[in-house]
């Protein structure tokens, strides 16, 4: 029923009239604009390539809520990482969207580590995350006892959602305010008009265009290619993205869960990620991922021949973890902005008004944390408009 649905909003979608607002991508950041902007007033509609919402990035992740320690104060990344998980804890209290509160640990292995561990605390608390605490050997076996390591930090306020109810939760908003979806709708041009943009697109009738005055990129994976098509040089903006792969393991562990809470290595300084961590879902399945690996294109497959790599990962901070116990699971793929071995690169959240374009609102590298981020983006996208 649902796909019937979904497929006769997109027949109605065809041959669309004069937009005020349109968001191409319809992930959890898309849909999170679109519930904050659809209105009676606004003619708003969000294009989809996909046949449904969240079939990428959104919906392949650990679906944590990030409290906001990893990020340089004042980034973007760190202001919508603490922003979003207030307004995340708020959707899910008021909404009915399943959350739980777990908080987090992140182990540091060695004695080594423990500067690093110190360094993410005050990171954490130039951010604005007050709730971190400093934990000893002997405080983190009480905590997690099966969990080995010379000292944690624990954040209590990171948590676990389900990412398919929060962005179910955006898509309802976004239609009770009026909003219009068209999945199997994919942007083909996109030119400078008058009062804002004439949008080509193409679905399974065929081809069709019709004019907006604000246009919304929040593709993706496919980001940087929407930006190209309104005309911008995407290696002289600093836009392309590169594809980081990230791949989960499924502990299918005899008896009790190993942890209660997500458990985090000590993030390396160069890596492309947060490492692998063993992180509950909302339904108390145990996962273990992602690891990060630069990728020339998107495939979502999984080889039995990396349990042995994510064993010995995970071993580190849980030594009773058994590699038989461990099954492929799933992949996502990072849209990022810095190639490999590049450092930082904060999110990109722009109005191209310098470029001659306003009016189109481009955003690119929305990785992790973008899920948590999602709300605050969208405040941040309407407070643009």
């Amino acid at each position: 029923m649902r796909l019937k649905n979904l497929n006769n909003e997109t027949k109605r979608c065809n041959n669309l009239p004069d937009a005020d607002i349109v968001i191409a991508g319809a992930g959890v950041v898309g849909l999170a604009i679109a519930s904050r902007l659809a209105s009676p007033s606004r003619r708003v509609f969000i294009l989809e390539k996909n046949f449904s919402f969240g079939q990428e990035t959104s919906s392949h992740n650990s679906g944590v809520i990030h409290s906001g320690i990893y990020y340089p104060e004042n980034s973007l990344k760190a202001r919508m990482c603490t922003r979003g998980r207030e307004l995340l804890y708020e959707i899910c209290r008021t909404r009915g969207v399943p959350c739980l509160k777990p908080g987090k640990i992140i182990v540091a292995t060695g004695e080594d580590e423990i500067g690093q561990l110190e360094a993410l605390f005050n990171q954490g608390m130039a951010n604005g995350v007050t709730d971190l605490k400093l934990l000893s050997r002997r405080q983190l076996r009480t905590l997690e006892p099966n969990v080995e390591g010379s000292g944690a930090l624990l954040s209590p306020s990171t948590g676990i959602i389900e990412p398919f109810a929060l962005m179910n939760c955006f898509l309802q908003q976004a239609r009770e305010g009026g909003a219009v979806f068209a999945f199997r709708t994919e942007v083909t041009g996109l030119e400078k008009s008058a009062d804002g943009f004439t949008v080509s697109v193409k679905d399974s009738q065929g081809s069709f265009t019709f004019d907006t005055h604000v246009f919304i990129n929040s593709c993706g994976l496919y980001s940087d290619r929407t930006a190209e098509l309104a005309g911008i040089d995407i290696d002289s903006a600093k836009y392309r993205i590169h594809y980081c792969k990230g791949h989960y393991f499924m502990l299918k562990h005899r008896g009790p869960p190993p942890v209660s809470r997500p458990v985090y290595p000590v993030p390396e300084t160069d890596g492309a990620g947060l490492g692998i961590h063993i992180t509950p879902d909302i339904e108390g399945n145990i996962r273990l991922g992602p690891d990060a690996l630069y990728v020339s294109s998107i495939s979502y497959g999984v080889a039995d021949s990396g349990r042995e790599a994510f064993w010995k990962s995970a071993r580190r901070l849980v030594p009773g973890i058994d590699i038989n116990e461990l099954f492929p699971d799933f992949a996502g793929i990072r849209p990022k902005l810095q190639a490999e071995g590049e450092g930082f690169r904060d999110f990109v959240i722009t109005n191209e008004r310098e470029r001659g374009l306003p009016g189109l609102i481009n955003l690119l590298g929305i990785e992790s944390p973008g899920l948590t981020s999602a709300p605050a983006i969208a405040e941040y996208i309407s407070g643009i408009i």
